[in-house]
């Protein structure tokens, strides 16, 4: 992205693609099924939700997949280019436990198992990695999609060919643990299929769950290097290390050591009573691995380079502005707090969201930022309100397109506010997560019995749209307990993954 005429761009035309995990009217969200983490992988066909339960639920792309090996006729081409280009997909993919409560000795201290950040790395050979961390413990997950061999190849003693498929001599006790003897991950037994006896425990470990075709196991665990809680994770575009970030404290880690982190941000004052700021996110440079930046609680952004010296905090270039014709408050402080940053994908451009706005940096230009969105400006006569019931500390994330023209953040009501760098218009575009225009009424009014997460309703309940879902700003109506604080950018497709309550939805433009 560069600033300037070439910039200006007008505003996408969103609209709703589907939803997962949405309740039926009337039923309660359970505390553990509310999302509070999301992240695509480096490609954007693998989606990543944790929630406050500690689980971590992964969602691959649909409709991009090719589940056929033949080659399209030329008349069938011919038929695509005339078909307008569906809607992007996802599916549920698995689900596994991540962390579990733990209990802190030392001080007395419950741990939850919450997942706070999520993030995909680098995936050489074809594995998948995911660090997820709570409140004081990282784990790297590898997620890798196995490819089940052909019956033959698992056992070649047990089957013999037939025209269409290969017959086996054990026998399943559902029709759920049918799977098909063809070459590939979606298999269908055939109905004349003779069968006897139990399968051996390999086989089955492979069938038990049809819908399930990877293969989760917990790496590493990064433990006892926080004594505050983590409230970042970035992972380097080396491929090899990683840094993680709680309130005083910014540590270095190498993914294949686990027991050693490096400390290189300490904001920790020798008396506590001199504590001016606090770290409240920290990002690397997605190109350039010695660059990482970090905000603080006073609305500052710091852009450290790790060759300057082995302790990075006192070589910063600093990204700050100054409001210098609105008197200070009580409040001042707490709504510059910036809450989330990310970096544009060539490193050039940062976006930040504190209470209050969405703001647009380059790091080029230290004394000011390049745009600002308002988010919450409605919300200033309430500020008194907002502290009293604690909302005024919500942390609401941020994330920007591939090109770096578009931008997104989270509100109350549950909505997802978009704006276009130099469209014009500050007011952006609003959409409500859960609004969603032409919905039919459920047919089910009574309650489901809830199973492990927020795969209790993707299983067999999802929906899909292709209607722009805007609506106008209303100002009046704010419903402070809906609040949209997690969302994520496709990183080369203008879709956005968000959550609201327990809810994951996706838009697309």
């Amino acid at each position: 992205m560069t600033v300037g005429n070439d910039s200006l761009c007008a505003p996408l035309e969103w609209k709703f693609s589907q939803v997962f995990g949405e309740r039926v009217a009337g039923e309660d969200i359970q505390n553990v099924d509310i999302i509070s983490a999301i992240g695509f992988d480096k490609s954007g066909d693998n989606l990543a939700v944790g929630d406050r339960g500690g689980r971590v639920i992964i969602f691959e792309r649909k409709d991009r997949k090719d589940t056929s090996k033949n080659y399209p006729t030329r008349n069938k081409l011919e038929q695509l280019n005339l078909t307008p280009a569906c809607h992007p997909e996802y599916q549920y993919k698995t689900e596994f436990q991540s962390h579990e409560p733990e209990f802190d000795y030392l001080k007395s201290l419950e741990i939850e198992e919450k997942i706070n950040k999520i993030k995909w790395c680098v995936s050489p050979n074809g594995s998948r990695f995911i660090l997820s961390t709570n409140d004081k413990t990282i784990k790297l997950w590898k997620v890798k999609e196995h490819k089940v061999k052909s019956v033959k190849e698992m056992n070649p003693n047990r089957f013999v060919s037939s025209e269409n498929a290969l017959l086996a001599e054990n026998s399943f006790n559902s029709e759920q643990d049918k799977v098909s003897l063809f070459n590939g991950r979606h298999w269908n037994w055939p109905e004349n299929m003779a069968m006897n006896k139990v399968a051996s425990k390999d086989i089955h470990d492979m069938i038990a769950d049809q819908d399930n075709t990877s293969r989760r196991r917990c790496r590493k665990v990064y433990a006892h290097a926080h004594d505050y809680n983590i409230n970042s994770i970035s992972d380097n575009s080396d491929g090899e290390t990683f840094i993680s970030a709680d309130d005083l404290r910014i540590n270095l880690w190498n993914l294949e050591i686990s027991d050693q982190c490096f400390n290189i941000i300490d904001m920790k004052p020798s008396n506590m009573e001199d504590l001016t700021e606090i770290i409240t996110s920290a990002e690397f440079d997605p190109l350039h691995c010695n660059l990482l930046a970090y905000s603080s609680s006073r609305g500052f952004i710091r852009l450290v380079d790790m060759r300057q010296s082995a302790l990075c905090d006192h070589s910063a270039i600093l990204l700050r502005t100054e409001e210098l014709n609105r008197p200070k408050s009580f409040f001042t402080e707490i709504i510059s707090s910036i809450s989330d940053i990310k970096f544009s994908s060539d490193g050039r451009f940062i976006i930040s969201r504190d209470y209050m706005n969405l703001k647009l940096w380059d790091i080029h230009k230290c004394s000011s930022p390049v745009a600002v969105f308002k988010i919450h400006e409605h919300l200033r006569p309430r500020l008194c309100e907002l502290y009293d019931n604690d909302s005024i500390f919500d942390r609401f994330g941020c994330c920007l397109s591939a090109d770096g023209l578009h931008f997104a953040t989270g509100s109350y009501s549950n909505q997802l506010r978009m704006f276009s760098y130099g469209s014009g218009s500050s007011e952006g575009i609003t959409t409500e997560a859960g609004k969603i225009p032409d919905r039919k009424p459920h047919l089910q009014t009574t309650r489901r019995a809830r199973r492990s997460s927020l795969s209790n309703l993707t299983r067999d309940f999802f929906r899909h749209g292709n209607e722009h879902s805007s609506l106008d700003n209303n100002e009046t109506s704010v419903d402070l307990n809906s609040k949209l604080l997690h969302l994520a950018w496709h990183p080369s497709e203008n879709l956005i993954a968000c959550a609201a309550g327990s809810g994951l939805f996706i838009y697309y433009a």
